[in-house]
């Protein structure tokens, strides 16, 4: 073989190698280095929100027990009242019906009046006569009583009927409406000149003032039907106000309804709890509130963070990537325990030395590989 052919066979031998080379590199898979992360001892509590509002134990609405137009409020909202204080009058506008009704009563108890005058004045000057028996007397004076009471009863009547109210009712005409609680009004939806009806066993009647004891508020808010089988009654609460930021109020659930009602496809559950108040903030009534409910707690259990978990596909049991001495990762399946959304509770699978692969964390060569690629 000439020389020639020699450099020429070299020349090739060593392009060959080149691309060889080249493949190899561009092939080659970097390595991939994943950082770990060790279980740990904590607390976790579980935690869910309810939404509501924080409103009055008590409220009194104060409604007219005769039907006519408001005259005078003698009440603000914000005012303190006690049980009796004048609040509002009526002024009451006469029914044509009843008027004339009561109009004829009295004009019939006037001629049975004035009769049963005429026959008592006439037996009285017979039995001094002794024309007539004592007994005789005595019946034509009870008719004359009788005929004379129903005079005065269908007098009162008509003043009833024209102003609501009588002489010798007192405090108890029904033109005044005054508190039958104490504590602040909260509210007045009517106004002077507004038209109002009385409560009857057909009509709940128009409502004049709402009285609330402003110093016992409760919390009431809904929950979901998933978490509502995990509240008992006398569980603490942390009530926090929209109107009020950096406070948070404590509180006790008393009330959990035995009934859901659905909303927007899922069943909600009222419940209602007692807020301990505090004389540096004047809560009002209709705040807007969260309160956070504590559903579990368990102090001092081993747990990881819920990033490092996956799932099986087929049996979608929770499992874990164990490093182990020659650097490979094992798969370890998980019993779990709660929850707070950022730490679970592992009941078996690992200990506190197990070094657990942290996902989606490679190297920095394989980060900038990807990079230039």
């Amino acid at each position: 073989m000439s020389k020639r052919a020699k450099i020429i066979l070299a020349i090739v031998a060593i392009l060959f190698a080149a691309v060889l080379v080249w493949f190899a590199k561009k092939n080659k898979k970097n390595v991939v280095e994943y950082e770990t992360e060790k279980p740990f001892k904590t607390t976790i509590v579980k935690k869910t929100v309810a939404t509501g509002k924080v409103v009055p134990l008590e409220e009194v609405e104060i409604k007219p027990q005769i039907a006519g137009i408001v005259d005078r409020i003698l009440v603000e909202e914000g005012q303190v009242v006690k049980a009796g204080d004048l609040i509002a009058t009526v002024r009451v506008v006469p029914n044509v019906e009843a008027l004339n009704s009561a109009n004829n009563e009295i004009k019939n108890a006037q001629l049975s009046y004035e009769n049963a005058k005429t026959q008592f004045d006439r037996n009285r000057s017979l039995f001094e006569k002794g024309v007539i028996s004592r007994q005789e007397f005595e019946n034509s004076e009870l008719s004359f009583n009788n005929a004379k009471q129903r005079l005065s009863n269908a007098k009162s009547n008509m003043d009833i009927v024209k102003r609501g109210t009588t002489a010798g009712l007192g405090n108890a005409a029904n033109t005044n409406i005054r508190a039958t609680s104490s504590g602040m009004i909260v509210e007045i939806p009517v106004k002077r000149g507004y038209q109002v009806i009385q409560s009857n066993s057909f009509n709940a009647g128009t409502t004049i003032a709402t009285i609330a004891d402003m110093n016992k508020m409760i919390f009431e808010g809904k929950v979901d039907e998933s978490e509502v089988g995990k509240l008992v009654r006398g569980t603490k609460l942390q009530v926090s106000l929209g109107a009020i930021e950096d406070k948070k109020f404590p509180a006790i659930l008393n009330f959990i309804a035995p009934k859901g009602t659905e909303e927007a496809g899922a069943v909600q559950f009222k419940i209602k709890a007692d807020v301990t108040l505090d004389d540096s903030n004047f809560i009002r009534a209709g705040y807007s509130a969260n309160a956070d409910i504590v559903l579990e707690k368990k102090d001092d259990v081993l747990a990881i963070k819920e990033a490092l978990l996956r799932f099986d596909k087929k049996t979608e049991k929770p499992y874990v990537e164990i490093k182990k001495e020659d650097g490979k990762f094992e798969k370890k399946e998980l019993e779990l325990g709660i929850s707070d959304g950022v730490n679970i509770e592992v009941k078996s699978g690992v200990t506190t030395t197990d070094e657990i692969k942290i996902w989606n964390k490679a190297s920095k060569d394989k980060k900038d590989e990807e990079k230039d690629n």
